[in-house]
């Protein structure tokens, strides 16, 4: 049975790949700050604060085969209205995070023999620029960057490659698309005229946990509805 863990795993996307993985009959450990949902029964779960001074996993099995962190941010501010405090807190929960916890897994993923695969979050507006998302465009840059490096440093024994949605409907994004007529104007800024679902994000994290995309790593998947490169 394989063991993987997942950060972030109490609601949006996270919340998605876990119930698909536990449909699977995979072995999970989950931290969040919020308890998981009792649909998943025997599925391990710690609180977790990635911010926190002390941020430990507790409880990680001896090997795991898959890592998934999906803690992020959406705070759209002109640049000038970016406090130098809210930027460190993007890059605090969106990349520093990952790397803290890459750091504590990693002895667990190389034990895995070569079966090893890391999954992170990056967002479109990385390679697309949009206004007001200097914070999470830089954050998530540098999770690129992460992907890239260890990518690298870690092959051939683990594999580590990324997911970069648009704007999905999760209640990190609630704000943006709680009224009729801001979800229709999201919906129409992609060529696939709707924005994304967390079941889209977690259907691609899975493919890249998977068997099935044992000969990619270091790439950024993109899946946007076709927001980054068409127009």
């Amino acid at each position: 049975m394989k063991n993987i863990v997942i950060i972030g795993a109490s609601s949006g996307i996270g919340q998605d790949i876990a119930r698909q993985l536990y449909a699977q009959g995979i072995q999970l450990y989950t931290y969040s700050r919020s308890a998981m949902p009792d649909s998943l029964p025997g599925a391990h779960w710690a609180a977790a604060d990635v911010t926190a001074t002390d941020f430990t996993l507790e409880g990680l099995p001896d090997v795991v085969h898959g890592f998934v962190y999906c803690p992020g941010s959406i705070n759209l501010k002109p640049m000038h209205r970016i406090s130098t405090d809210d930027f460190r807190k993007e890059l605090e929960i969106n990349v520093v995070g990952a790397f803290r916890a890459l750091q504590q897994v990693y002895p667990k993923l190389k034990a895995a023999n070569g079966l090893g695969s890391v999954v992170l979050f990056s967002t479109v507006a990385v390679q697309t620029g949009m206004n007001f998302h200097a914070g999470i465009a830089a954050a998530k840059g540098a999770v690129e960057g992460l992907v890239h490096a260890l990518a690298a440093e870690w092959a051939p024994t683990i594999r580590i490659n990324a997911v970069a949605p648009s704007l999905t409907d999760t209640p990190l994004a609630a704000n943006l698309l709680n009224t009729d007529e801001k979800r229709m104007n999201s919906a129409q800024r992609h060529p696939l005229k709707r924005v994304g679902t967390p079941a889209d994000m977690a259907n691609a994290a899975l493919f890249l946990l998977s068997e099935q995309s044992s000969f990619m790593t270091g790439q950024v998947l993109h899946v946007d509805g076709g927001m980054g490169n068409l127009k």
